[in-house]
């Protein structure tokens, strides 16, 4: 599979520079670091979540793992886990467990952790399990958008 057209748009429109990073298959974030050659806290990592009020895409180094209870506290709202039915219906031109992290090119508001704010170098799913978008930091800021808050919700493992 290609990258998303979704992203590819986005990616055009925003006239940011990027590499496209092929690897072998992979099942997870820590296993795409690792087939990539890249360093784990530089690759973010998509979770979907949802409450009453709509999705949020929460963005995190693939080295940590989500607190949903500090999550909660911070955003003052009791989101879980979105189903793979509802991602796959959001997320139409991605392959499931490899969404983009981009929620503003999906009309999504998204959260991101802090660690991950603070990277030089940011990779993350192309919209399938064998490439991976390569962005500098400041680039991957700039492609959030407006629809973004930046939190501190996660742990490493």
């Amino acid at each position: 599979m290609a990258m998303a057209e979704t992203l590819t748009r986005y990616l055009q429109t925003q006239d940011v520079s990027y590499d496209l990073l092929h690897h072998a298959h992979t099942a997870t974030s820590m296993e795409a670091a690792q087939a990539a050659h890249i360093p784990g806290d530089q690759l973010a990592k998509t979770v979907l979540l949802e409450d009453e009020s709509g999705f949020v895409v929460a963005v995190l180094p693939a080295t940590h793992r989500i607190d949903l209870g500090e999550l909660h506290r911070q955003m003052n709202r009791r989101l879980g886990l979105a189903t793979e039915s509802e991602m796959s219906q959001l997320f139409t031109d991605c392959e499931l467990g490899a969404v983009p992290p981009i929620g503003t090119a999906y009309g999504i508001d998204t959260i991101v952790d802090d660690s991950l704010a603070e990277q030089v170098e940011v990779y993350f799913d192309a919209g399938d399990h064998e490439q991976l978008v390569h962005v500098s930091g400041e680039a991957f800021s700039n492609l959030l958008g407006g629809k973004v808050a930046y939190a501190n919700f996660s742990r490493h493992v």
